[in-house]
């Protein structure tokens, strides 16, 4: 029927699209923010942008009394700007309680449903990233989906004290800035300085998060080192202790020489090197050379001969206490259990067999070091071996090496090692070597393993545990942690922290044993000295007690989050109504040094997991696809893309912070190339829609600035709408009571297409694709709603009142669906509506109404006239392209449509193709040029494609994705040459001859 009358009839439609786009459609479709409205007065184009600067400051000075009623009811502007929607909506929000959970029982649509999550602590170490504002995007649209649903929400807030990343920081600050390092305070001073520096940063965050517009509980803000949770991170301690699963041992750990610490695996980099490569080390003033193996060779006792080994760091063969082959190897079939003598400290060497030996690395006999390698480590408890401390904690060479390397730098060493080996004729060569160089994140030092006494969590047994209870929750990934986590060192080697709650035990001023410590733990000292006097059967005021200086790893401490941010271990009502929490959303990074950890001690100490769904997303990547780094210079304050900033501010702060000034140099000269202009003003609901407009699960989000100017453009488009809607509500005087049903074929098309976006949006938010869910939302704003119908709603005339409902309706609707993605935006829109509502008086904020929903909508569902108009929007959107290529933004040109006995030029359905009327203001020598280049264009890029594939091996060297995405270039790269040439040329060249 809708097709009978619009398509059927190309004159009356082509007359209703001239007059529609020579109006208010043509301002809709431009990405400019300029003045809608005809001037009648001649004035220049800065006279005009003078006035309405002037004018939108005025409205902007008044805007701090607008939100006291939350109610606008000043002017509305004629453009869209961040600065002025996001001025005070957030503080009215938080002041109202909108945020608290309490709020639910007041709410029309509640229902008896919780949805609990915990914020991903940031560290409090500085600012937010990108990567935290898309953690940020996301739990917020889901924090506010849910409790517009009419759940009870509660989202916590809260920063985690980050040791070494915050001791490290405040260690460099005083050094900067008093030359003074910790060991010039005691304890006590130096954590007085920490926590000055923590309030600063704190707040930081804390105004970042609001500034994204974060529905955070405030009211419950928790941070890691507050008393309450630093009693929940004491009693998992004890009861940890008590049950078995944490041990005091000695074992390998990774140590930072330059951090005096042992710090966890995911503050050690990998930096790969393909060969000799000269690196800064921290303590050193030249460069130290990496990526080279050294051969030489151990005499064999009593007997001629001698065994070569390999190694990558030959300062650590004073350690070395055996040497091992593979027991198959025949070049070393003779000289198992035998013995080689150690050049320097005439230590015998037992010639040991272990298949785990590579024949093929090396000269196939390998050093062993247990008190210096993992691998060692592992070999040496097979074979009971001893250990060997050859490197202290500092860095130095301890006495164990002989008085020739005591007190000598490790690297140092490294170089006398060689030289002495050369003067003993033992020297066999080096040569370049690829490997892996663990590095220090927070020090930049070099990782070295070492054997310490510290404390350990048994992770086995509770993986099992946490497995065997996952399977029918969680995802598959929880199979791997077994495999993944080993016992776990939890003790560093710092200040700031959770101060073990362990003390070691003297009785009469001796040892209690000679040969092995004596520790106990408690809640107190007073607690700790009864267990002891218990333990030992002594006296309570014979003993005495020293606590552990050291302090828990901060991921101990963030491993509990779930449930001490509830007020675990007390039974609080918080934890009996939000625990288990709803979700836990969080980066794929975080898997097994977060996550996993969370699921073990929840099931250990609560009995059950800490949530019930797990939701990973990807890691935000620059626009180049490289990870962000602050010695790159990649890393985006999300308030610079808000606000915006000027290139010469970004420099500035990299100057302010911690980096290398080579670095430095790296950073600013990244930022010179990636925005020469700085960064544009873009405001907070662009930044939030754009990052959930990515698939968050999959692959890296490859980020750049322009896609969140785009959706800014989408912001003013928003606006633009709204302000039309509201003209037209005006104009017409049309009362919104009671229930608006569709007439026209125009009208329940759109009514349809409404009902199906809620339904893509239901859909979307219930499996996590919030991308889905903008696609649909961005998708009926722009095409359906903007580029059609309101086009159609100036075009005719007939039954305005009804068309006007509709649009009020399509609008509101669409603010509610889009409001968990872009709160300011949405409210400010909203609120300007809202005296056009039927509602009873408690329309008080968006934030807070019902989430549309399809069953409330199944009278606007017309699916064949929804089916019937794709013809209409095809048509809409290739009018545009044409106008586009030909350049014709500023004249307007009169379209038509007609039939034509071919294809059109982009298959346009019922072979209707659609002609631009070019005689007026167009160079047609111009486009035959630009059509030249843009096929050149083509050309260059086929031909690119192609010879990717035409390269030697090319099928067996690259990888089977590679190879598929370069197939699919080619693909492309070829369409679009065939389709240009076929079509463009003769459609347009031809019609401008």
């Amino acid at each position: 029927m809708w097709m009978a009358v619009h398509v059927a009839s190309p004159r009356i439609w082509s007359r209703g699209l001239q007059k529609a786009w020579s109006t208010w459609g043509c301002r809709l479709c431009s990405q400019s923010s300029s003045n809608t409205q005809p001037s009648h007065h001649p004035r220049t184009q800065a006279e005009k942008a003078k006035r309405r600067q002037a004018r939108e400051k005025a409205i902007l000075s008044s805007v701090g009394y607008t939100y006291q009623n939350a109610y606008t009811t000043l002017p509305f502007p004629q453009s869209y700007s961040p600065e002025y929607v996001e001025f005070g909506w957030y503080q009215w929000w938080e002041k109202q309680g909108f945020f608290s959970p309490e709020q639910h029982s007041k709410q029309p649509h509640a229902v008896d449903k919780y949805f609990s999550l915990c914020i991903p602590p940031p560290n409090v170490t500085g600012t937010l990233h990108l990567g935290h504002a898309l953690t940020v995007a996301i739990e917020d649209a889901l924090a506010r989906w849910r409790r517009m649903q009419g759940y009870k929400v509660l989202w916590l807030p809260g920063c985690d004290h980050a040791g070494i990343a915050t001791q490290s920081v405040v260690e460099r600050k005083l050094m900067r800035e008093q030359g003074k390092c910790r060991q010039d305070y005691s304890r006590e001073e130096f954590l007085k300085q920490v926590w000055r520096w923590k309030n600063q940063k704190g707040d930081e965050i804390y105004y970042q998060l609001r500034k994204l517009g974060a529905s955070l509980d405030w009211s419950r803000a928790c941070f890691t080192m507050d008393p309450g949770f630093s009693i929940a991170v004491t009693e998992a301690f004890i009861r940890l202790c008590d049950s078995g699963l944490i041990y005091r041992s000695e074992g390998l750990v990774n140590w930072s020489c330059a951090l005096e610490s042992a710090i966890s695996d995911i503050e050690v980099d990998s930096k790969e090197l393909s060969g000799r490569t000269l690196l800064s080390v921290p303590g050193y003033e030249q460069k130290v050379e990496f990526g080279i193996m050294v051969t030489f060779a151990y005499p064999l006792e009593g007997q001629q001969g001698e065994v070569a080994v390999s190694t990558t760091r030959p300062e650590t063969m004073l350690g070395d206490v055996a040497i091992a082959v593979h027991p198959d190897d025949p070049r070393y079939k003779d000289l198992h259990g035998k013995h080689c003598r150690h050049p320097f400290t005439e230590r015998l060497l037992p010639i040991v067999t272990d298949s785990m030996v590579d024949m093929a690395f090396g000269t196939g006999a390998v050093k062993v070091t247990p008190a210096h390698d993992h691998t060692d480590f592992l070999l040496s408890q097979r074979h009971s071996l001893p250990s060997l401390t050859v490197i202290g904690g500092d860095g130095i060479m301890t006495s164990d090496c002989g008085q020739w390397l005591e007190g000598v730098k490790r690297f140092d060493a490294r170089e006398r090692v060689i030289t002495a080996l050369m003067e003993r004729k033992l020297f066999r060569g080096k040569k370049k070597h690829p490997m892996s160089l663990p590095i220090c994140s927070r020090s930049g030092d070099v990782i070295e393993p070492l054997l310490k006494k510290q404390w350990f969590v048994r992770c086995q047994e509770m993986s099992r545990k946490a497995v065997q209870v996952s399977e029918r929750v969680l995802n598959v990934w929880l199979h791997q942690i077994e495999i993944v986590l080993i016992d776990w060192c939890i003790s560093r080697q710092l200040w700031w922290g959770h101060q073990i709650p362990a003390y070691r035990v003297t009785v009469d001023g001796s040892w209690l044993c000679l040969k092995q410590e004596q520790w106990v733990w408690g809640r107190s000292a007073a607690e700790a000295r009864q267990r002891a006097a218990v333990k030992f059967g002594v006296n309570p005021d014979a003993i005495t007690l020293t606590q552990d200086p050291d302090v828990l790893d901060t991921w101990f401490s963030s491993g509990l989050f779930p449930f001490a941010m509830l007020g675990w271990p007390q039974q609080t009502e918080d934890l009996k109504q939000f625990y288990p929490n709803s979700i836990l959303e969080t980066g794929s990074d975080l898997i097994f040094f977060w996550v996993a950890r969370m699921v073990m001690l929840g099931r250990e100490l609560t009995g059950q997991l800490p949530f019930k769904q797990v939701l990973f997303h990807s890691l935000v990547r620059d626009k180049y696809g490289r990870k962000m780094s602050k010695s790159l210079g990649n890393v985006i304050d999300p308030l610079d893309v808000i606000s915006g900033v000027s290139l010469e501010r970004l420099q500035e702060k990299v100057r302010e912070g911690n980096l290398d000034p080579r670095e430095s140099i790296v950073a600013m000269e990244a930022q010179k190339k990636d925005f020469p202009k700085g960064i544009p003003e873009c405001g907070t609901d662009a930044l939030r829609f754009a990052l959930c407009s990515y698939k968050a699960q999959g692959e890296d989000i490859s980020l750049s600035v322009s896609h969140v100017l785009s959706c800014r453009h989408f912001c003013n488009k928003m606006w633009q709408t709204v302000r039309f809607t509201l003209a037209t509500l005006k104009w017409q005087k049309i009362s919104l009571k009671g229930e608006t049903y569709p007439l026209s074929s125009m009208d329940r098309w759109i009514c349809s297409r409404l009902h199906s976006t809620v339904q893509q949006c239901e859909r979307g938010f219930e499996s996590y694709e919030l991308h889905t869910v903008t696609s649909a939302l961005h998708s009926f704003w722009l095409h359906s709603l903007c580029d059609v119908y309101l086009v159609s709603m100036i075009c005719h005339d007939t039954e305005r009142q009804v068309a006007a409902s509709v649009l009020y309706h399509s609008v509101s609707i669409s603010l509610a669906l889009l409001s968990p993605f872009m709160p300011f935006l949405t409210e400010e829109l909203w609120q300007r509506l809202l005296p056009y509502t039927d509602s009873d008086g408690t329309s008080r904020s968006l934030c807070v109404q019902p989430y549309p929903k399809t069953s409330q909508l199944e009278h606007w569902c017309f699916p064949k006239e929804e089916a019937d108009f794709s013809l209409v929007e095809e048509v809409v959107r290739v009018a545009r392209l044409l106008r586009a290529q030909c350049q014709l933004t500023k004249e307007r040109p009169d379209y038509f449509p007609f039939y034509s006995n071919d294809v059109s030029i982009y298959r346009l359905l019922m072979t209707l193709s659609l002609s631009v009327n070019l005689q007026n203001g167009i160079n047609a020598d111009k486009q035959r040029a630009l059509l030249s280049q843009r096929r050149e264009k083509l050309a260059s890029k086929l031909k690119q494609a192609l010879a990717c594939t035409q390269k030697p091996n090319y099928t067996e060297k690259v990888p089977d994705k590679v190879r598929k995405d370069t197939e699919n270039k080619v693909g492309t790269e070829e369409n679009g040459q065939m389709h240009f040439t076929k079509n463009c040329t003769y459609h347009i060249s031809h019609k401008m001859k």
